[in-house]
C-alpha cells in the first residue's frame, strides 16, 4: 500500500491497524472485534481499553456507520493499494446452533452438522462462546464417550470411509475456548470422559487434541486425583517413551507436571518402571518448555516423595547426573535454579557416589 493517511478514526485503538468489523462497547468506544473480544474474553479484562471503565457488559453493539465510512474509504483509496473490507459475517445466533447440534442427533446428518460447528467454532471467539451457551459441550462430549464411527464419503476403495464422530466432536472441543464452568461439568461425575480420553490416547490418531484438553482440565479441583485414577499417568508415560514428536512431548510432561501436584500422581509415576528415566531423558533433548517441566517433575518428586529408594533410584537411574548436566548447558536460569534446589537438598545422598561421572561432579553446587 502507498503512502496514504488512515483517517484515526478508522483504526482500532488496540490494534492501530483499519478495522474490519467495528463494534462498540458499553462505554461507547469502537475497536474491531477480534482485538476486543480477545482482550475480555481471552485475556479476562472487563474495562475498557481506553477508558479504563469497568464495562457494564460484555455487549458488542456492531458499528455499521463506521464499517460503511470505512468501506468507502477503501473504495476510493483502491488506486493507492489500499485492500477493499468485504462486509463480516454476523456472528451465529443461539438459535442456530441449535438447530446444529439436533442435526447432529440424526446419524445422516450427525458428520456434516459437526463439520458445520468446526466451521462456526473457527470463524470468531464470539461463535464459540454461543456454542457453549446453547449446550455444545455436554453434547460434544455424549459423542466422544460414544465413541461411534460414520461412513462418509472418501478416498477408500469403496468410496467411502470409516470415521469416528468422536474424532470430530473432539476437534471441536480442543479448538473451543470453554469456561471455567464449562471445563468442570465436562468431566461430570462419573468420569466416563476421562476415560474416552485415555482410549483416545492409546489409540493414536488425534492425541494432540486429547492432551490440549487434558491440559485445561487438569489445574481444576480434583482433576488431576480423577485424571490419576483413570490411569492417566501410565498412559502418558508410555506415549512418552515412544513418541518423538516434539509438540507431544511438550504437551505430555505439562499434563505430568500437573498430575504430579498431587501425591497420587506422583506416586503413580514412580510405580511405573520407566517413569522416571523416560522425563529425565526428555530434559536436554526435546526444547526450552520440555525441560522446564521435566525439571519441575523431578522437582516435585525429590521435595515430597524423597524416601531413601526412590533418591537411590533418581541416583541408579542417572537423573541426578541429567541435574548436572543442566547445571552445564546453556539452559534458562529457571531451570538451573530449579535443578540446583535439587541437587543441594540431597547432596548427602548423592554429592560423593560413584554413579555420577567425574565430569559432571565437579558441576554439583556445593
Amino acid at each position: 500500500m502507498d503512502e496514504i493517511d488512515v483517517p484515526r478514526y478508522f483504526l482500532c485503538p488496540i490494534s492501530l491497524q483499519i478495522m474490519r468489523d467495528p463494534v462498540t462497547v458499553s462505554t461507547g468506544i469502537t475497536y474491531d472485534r477480534k482485538c476486543i473480544e480477545r482482550w475480555i474474553f481471552s485475556s479476562k479484562k472487563n474495562t475498557c481499553p481506553i477508558t479504563k471503565q469497568v464495562l457494564s457488559n460484555t455487549d458488542l453493539t456492531p458499528n455499521h456507520t463506521v464499517r460503511r465510512l470505512i468501506q468507502a474509504w477503501c473504495t476510493l483509496n483502491a488506486s493507492h493499494g489500499v485492500e477493499r473490507i468485504l462486509t463480516p459475517k454476523p456472528p451465529i445466533d443461539k438459535t442456530q446452533i441449535v438447530k446444529l447440534l439436533n442435526d447432529s442427533r440424526v446419524p445422516q446428518l450427525q458428520m456434516k452438522s459437526l463439520q458445520k460447528l468446526r466451521l462456526v467454532a473457527s470463524e470468531s471467539e464470539s461463535n464459540q462462546r454461543c456454542m457453549e451457551a446453547a449446550g455444545a459441550i455436554e453434547f460434544l462430549s455424549s459423542i466422544i464417550k460414544n465413541d461411534s464411527f460414520m461412513a462418509i464419503e472418501g478416498s477408500s476403495d469403496d468410496g467411502f470411509e470409516l470415521t469416528r464422530a468422536s474424532d470430530e466432536a473432539l476437534s471441536i472441543l480442543s479448538y473451543l475456548q470453554i469456561s471455567v464452568a464449562g471445563l468442570k461439568n465436562l468431566l461430570g461425575k462419573h468420569g466416563e470422559f476421562i476415560e474416552s480420553l485415555m482410549q483416545v490416547l492409546q489409540r493414536g490418531s488425534y492425541q494432540s487434541q486429547a492432551l490440549r484438553l487434558l491440559i485445561e482440565l487438569g489445574p481444576l479441583g480434583r482433576n488431576r486425583v480423577k485424571l490419576v485414577e483413570a490411569d492417566a499417568v501410565f498412559v502418558l508415560v508410555q506415549l512418552l517413551l515412544d513418541t518423538i514428536e516434539k509438540r507431544a512431548c511438550e504437551m505430555i510432561l505439562v499434563v505430568l507436571d500437573q498430575l504430579c501436584g498431587c501425591a497420587e500422581g506422583r506416586a503413580e509415576l514412580l510405580k511405573h518402571d520407566a517413569g522416571l528415566v523416560v522425563v529425565s531423558k526428555k530434559i536436554l533433548r526435546v526444547s526450552q518448555l520440555a525441560s522446564e517441566s521435566g525439571v519441575r517433575i523431578l522437582s516435585s518428586i525429590s521435595k515430597f516423595s524423597a524416601t531413601s529408594n526412590v533418591l537411590q533410584e533418581m541416583l541408579q537411574a542417572g537423573v541426578v547426573s541429567k541435574l548436572c548436566l543442566v547445571l552445564q548447558m546453556d539452559c534458562s536460569i529457571k531451570v538451573k535454579e530449579k535443578a540446583q534446589d535439587i541437587l543441594r537438598s540431597h547432596s548427602r545422598d548423592w554429592k560423593n557416589s560413584s554413579c555420577i561421572p567425574v565430569h559432571l561432579l565437579s558441576s554439583y553446587p556445593y
